[in-house]
């Protein structure tokens, strides 16, 4: 498995990373553990997670993945052969069962988030911290259109990188990230970073697939590249869209089944699935799944670093990781290009 330098940092990360939501929902502590000691058996060193999940998110289970994770920790002593990323939730009154609620970017919420997930991690480190969305007002999750009258009270980017640069001078984080950020957030917190001294973000966690390329779009391919910030691509399979395994069997067992309807709208959207069936068929005709050709086209592009991966069982996590060998043609890239042309980013 190659590996990539994230940004600016010292941070060698697989350029597949596994991603952990499906932990402590999906997954059972032990499925969880087959699938961390599977991922380092092929070569993946870099694993996601966040105080908040597994998803969907819920009172019950909130911290379940970091906790599952630090048992495969203490048990494996795999520690230093992984590079672990985590992320603190942004502001979400809904969520009342982390910190009652409080959860923005300030100097008690963020030192709160990382306290708690060292000590569910079992672990004194964490290589790589991420904001999970921004303290501010931004269209995320599925909203596409930025408003200026959905303006709220929100902490300051500085205030937040000033915080987080004390947990690195105690040793506490490595290096930071954001996720679900604009190109004008990727701007402001080098800008800050730069005037203040302060921490730089080393990456940028974004919804990158077939059906939601708004990365290219909004020009953060450009930015990040000019700046030296690592897109760490995540639903490269639109929640399993992407697979057709919905669109083989409706009643297909996953996320868009299991949880209630309309909480992911963005995957169920009928232009998305429309998207998805011409790529599922488009893939059929070159003798490939669905799957692999959302997963190669993925990780071929030149602007991503490392694609978040995720599955619920170790022969799923095979086959997405199989995909990395999978080499696309010129021919068959031009006609992914046609079907985005046609209908452009359905899923974002």
């Amino acid at each position: 498995m190659n590996k990539i330098k994230l940004g600016a940092s010292s941070l060698e990360v697989s350029r597949i990373c596994l991603g952990t939501m499906t932990f402590g929902e999906q997954n059972s502590e032990a499925e969880a553990h087959s699938q961390l000691d599977y991922a380092l058996e092929r070569g993946i060193n870099f694993i996601d997670t966040a105080e908040m999940y597994p998803v969907m998110a819920s009172a019950q289970t909130q911290g379940s993945t970091e906790r599952y994770i630090g048992s495969w920790l203490k048990k494996s002593g795999r520690r230093g052969d992984i590079v672990l990323a985590s992320k603190i939730a942004g502001p979400n009154s809904r969520m009342h069962w982390i910190r009652k609620g409080k959860t923005d970017h300030d100097a008690v919420n963020i030192r709160a988030a990382v306290e708690d997930s060292l000590r569910r991690l079992q672990t004194e480190h964490i290589d790589l911290y991420q904001l999970h969305w921004p303290s501010r007002n931004l269209p995320i999750f599925g909203a596409s259109v930025y408003n200026p009258r959905k303006e709220h009270a929100s902490v300051a980017i500085e205030d937040t990188l000033a915080v987080l640069g004390k947990l690195v001078d105690e040793g506490k984080i490595g290096h930071i990230g954001v996720s679900n950020e604009s190109s004008w957030g990727v701007c402001e917190f080098i800008k800050q970073a730069e005037l203040k001294g302060l921490p730089r973000i080393a990456s940028i966690q974004n919804l990158y697939n077939l059906t939601a390329r708004h990365f290219e779009t909004s020009l953060l391919d450009e930015t990040c590249h000019r700046e030296n910030v690592s897109l760490l691509a995540y639903s490269p399979l639109a929640f399993g869209q992407l697979t057709a395994k919905y669109l083989d069997d409706p009643q297909a067992k996953g996320r868009l089944t299991r949880f209630p309807a309309g909480w992911s709208p963005r995957y169920v959207r009928p232009a998305t699935i429309a998207a998805a069936s011409q790529y599922a068929a488009l893939a059929r005709a070159h003798g490939l799944t669905p799957a692999q050709l959302a997963l190669a086209w993925c990780y071929s592009r030149w602007f991503v670093a490392s694609t978040i991966i995720g599955a619920t069982s170790v022969a799923q996590l095979q086959q997405n990781i199989d995909a990395y060998q999978v080499s696309l043609s010129p021919e068959l890239l031009a006609a992914v290009d046609a079907i985005h042309a046609s209908a452009p980013n359905p899923g974002q």
